[in-house]
């Protein structure tokens, strides 16, 4: 496959997974900035909420999603070579993972007062409580979190990738309509600590749970439209599970290194939330960080994680056939295509961070928006690093290699724990915009690591030119920042602008800064600009 027909290839599905991913974090941005508007976006509640709710992801992380994202697809391409397409095996895979992930959701929901206490670091009873309440009603998303990876990869290894990306934008209708059920049932919001009724709890807390099981249930469709029908089978000696194990052994390592990091994160964030309220200071909590994660995340979830994704059974497919050359032609198609998307993306939210808050978030503390702005600062700097450091893991992955991703992981929690664990030394004012930094910093020595190992696995990446790609598209993306923010200070001049008039501020510079960088990239002899448009292009005349 020719050099242009490969990243049009990507595209092709990287647009396609864009586009699902896309909805998805319109609506989750919504279903988020409801959030805030319930809970608010600091305090006890909130954190309280925040830590329960994101519980599932972290313990679906540490006992299977990494293991499953790392093994299935690697495992079902190679399946596919069998005499009967890999039926079989994928039955027997699928057995195996759903009784982990089952046995897996019945201990953590036991074990959910202990889990609180771990997480979330306050010594209010109350705070506690609401908590562990919130954690028994949200852990068995677990489960459906597992089933949707599940069910998710056995199409993406398929190379039908559409329905895995888009139908998170059904979850998130699903919590956008409990969010609004508990508007109308409440007496105010943000409610306070002793305001909180037990049909109020599960409304909030129980559709969020089912939010995640209806994502689960409408892959089946699509799986039954391509012939997939699960049939549970035990047993599982002799039939190439062996890799998997090894592969999945040092993926849950890696996870478990992980998530000690995050322990301490959302610890020292909690912490500093909890010092700040008995200060009566302004400070940044865990929702804080969780609300400036989402928008970290955004970008990376919609460019990053989609080309990538798509990238990742490409890589899978050359490295089972020994093809030294695709392999380095897709690790530089992973880093040129997303930083033509990420980096005037990551210029114009540097910029504009303040009024992006204040625009996404449905609440009126203009104090509480201006922490969240302080801390997407330094998390948007980490965006394109971390998709490099993204990339960098399935490399590895797609050899059935999840040993050299456990050091690199190492190596970031480290990094990160080391910076967290020095912002809790310091004023609740400054602890998370310290905690943020450490996640950029890193995200960026994971990367750097990350190229050198795969640079040692295949040689020469010829990451020269990719690094003159990159400054075309750095600088133009940098100064078109600069000077929309200058010129939009002459519209912003109040210090809370209406959401509207918010709205329409974002808008133009995004197209604006966008269209900009893009341009002049391409007069600066940038090639991927010419294909990532061909497209557009194409149906214009055809048009």
């Amino acid at each position: 496959m020719t050099e242009s027909a490969g990243t049009a290839t990507v595209a092709r599905s990287g647009a396609v997974m864009a586009a699902g991913t896309m909805t998805s974090r319109v609506l989750g941005v919504l279903r988020a900035s409801l959030l805030a508007g319930v809970l608010g976006t600091f305090g006890h509640v909130a954190d309280a909420f925040q830590t329960a709710n994101t519980l599932p992801n972290q313990f679906y992380l540490l006992l299977a999603g990494g293991i499953l994202n790392a093994v299935l697809v690697p495992q079902l391409v190679r399946a596919t070579q069998r005499e009967d397409g890999g039926v079989d095996f994928v039955n027997r895979l699928m057995t195996a993972a759903l009784t982990l992930i089952t046995v897996a959701t019945v201990v953590t929901t036991l074990l959910a007062p202990v889990l609180v206490r771990i997480y979330f670091d306050s010594a209010d009873p109350q705070a506690i409580a609401l908590a562990t309440t919130f954690a028994y009603i949200c852990l068995p998303q677990i489960f459906f979190y597992g089933v949707y990876t599940l069910l998710g990869q056995i199409l993406n290894a398929r190379s039908r990738f559409g329905a895995y990306m888009w139908v998170p934008a059904l979850a998130n209708v699903v919590a956008i309509a409990g969010l609004l059920w508990f508007r109308a049932e409440a007496t105010s919001t943000p409610l306070p600590l002793d305001g909180w009724t037990p049909s109020l709890i599960w409304i909030l807390a129980g559709t969020s749970t089912l939010s995640i099981a209806v994502q689960a249930a409408a892959l089946i469709v699509p799986l039954r439209r391509i012939g997939f029908h699960f049939r549970p089978r035990w047993g599982f000696r002799g039939f190439g599970l062996g890799s998997a194990s090894r592969v999945a052994k040092w993926t849950f390592a890696a996870v478990v290194v992980s998530q000690l990091g995050f322990v301490l994160t959302s610890r020292v964030t909690t912490g500093a939330a909890a010092a700040a309220g008995a200060g009566h200071q302004a400070a940044a909590s865990r929702a804080t960080f969780d609300n400036a994660f989402l928008i970290f995340m955004l970008p990376h979830s919609l460019v990053t994680v989609s080309l990538v994704t798509a990238l990742f059974t490409r890589m899978a497919t050359a490295a089972h056939a020994g093809d030294r050359a695709d392999l380095v032609a897709d690790v530089q198609r992973g880093i040129r295509m997303p930083a033509l998307l990420l980096l005037p993306t990551v210029a114009v939210t540097i910029a504009f961070a303040p009024t992006i808050t204040r625009t996404l978030y449905f609440t009126n503390s203009l104090a509480d928006t201006q922490a969240l702005a302080s801390m997407v600062r330094p998390l948007m700097f980490g965006v394109v690093p971390f998709g490099w450091f993204y990339l960098s893991e399935r490399f590895f992955y797609a050899h059935e290699d999840a040993r050299t991703p456990f050091f690199a992981q190492l190596a970031v929690t480290t990094i990160a724990s080391l910076v967290t664990w020095y912002a809790s030394t310091l004023g609740p004012d400054r602890t998370s915009i310290v905690v943020a930094i450490g996640q950029s910093v890193a995200y960026l020595g994971g990367a750097i690591l990350g190229f050198a190992l795969i640079r040692r696995s295949v040689g020469l990446l010829g990451l020269r030119s990719v690094a003159s790609t990159l400054l075309k598209l750095a600088v133009p993306a940098v100064l078109i920042a600069a000077a929309l923010w200058a010129l939009a200070g002459l519209v912003l001049t109040s210090p809370a602008p209406s959401r509207l008039v918010g709205l329409l501020v974002l808008a133009v510079v995004g197209v604006v800064e966008l269209a900009g960088t893009l341009l002049v990239a391409h007069l600066l002899g940038v090639p991927e600009v010419g294909e990532l448009v061909a497209p557009l292009r194409r149906r214009l005349r055809r048009s």
